[in-house]
């Protein structure tokens, strides 16, 4: 299981995540900041919960290069 978070009200739109997990992130039209696709949202973390692991490694590449470190990518 691979767990992927977003804080989005911190994202500055530099659309690295997007670059990188484009299956997973894409940025809004609306406001410029990225987006989880599928995502469930509590707290300002918007968190998905995918058995496939072939998600891991692009979200990670995503999270490393993250310039303001809102996203984390764990195996549970």
């Amino acid at each position: 299981m691979v767990v992927v978070t977003l804080q989005r009200k911190k994202c500055i739109g530099c659309n690295y995540c997007v670059e990188l997990a484009p299956e997973q992130f894409q940025m809004s039209k609306k406001d410029g900041k990225s987006v989880l696709l599928h995502a469930v949202e509590k707290k300002g973390f918007h968190t998905i919960k995918s058995p496939d692991d072939s998600i891991y490694e692009p979200c990670r590449q995503a999270q490393q290069a993250c310039p303001v470190k809102i996203i984390t990518t764990k195996i549970r």
